[in-house]
């Protein structure tokens, strides 16, 4: 089932595929690293101008490792605020370091599954 960003983003021809929605409602998408950048430039200009959170995880053991984004859309006037999951995945050994969605600067990512802010 696909929400209203997830139709919005379908009829601009921006890839991505939904993942549905979670317990409380917000809705999910999965993105290809290499698209992270543009569909975080969108989602900002969309009105997703708030980061609530973010972090990593391992999928498996030395497998993938999972970067979610949890994104608010604050309005003013506005009593529940529209989010979004954004979750992109990461081989460790093939993409070593990306860039955090905050501006802080880089993370470097370790196969034993350290992270470095450089």
């Amino acid at each position: 089932m696909q929400g209203t960003l997830s139709v919005w983003l379908a009829k601009r021809g921006l890839v991505h595929r939904s993942l549905g929605f979670d317990y409380q409602g917000i809705e999910t998408l999965q993105i290809k690293p290499e698209d992270w950048h543009s569909i975080a430039v969108i989602l900002y200009v969309y009105g997703y101008n708030y980061l609530r959170s973010q972090c990593a995880y391992d999928v498996a053991p030395g497998g993938l490792l999972a970067s979610v984004y949890h994104l608010t859309r604050i309005e003013y006037g506005v009593n529940q605020a529209e989010e979004v999951c954004i979750k992109k995945y990461l081989l460790t050994g093939v993409i070593p370091e990306f860039h955090l969605f905050s501006g802080f600067g880089k993370v470097r990512i370790f196969k034993n599954g350290n992270l470095m802010i450089c």
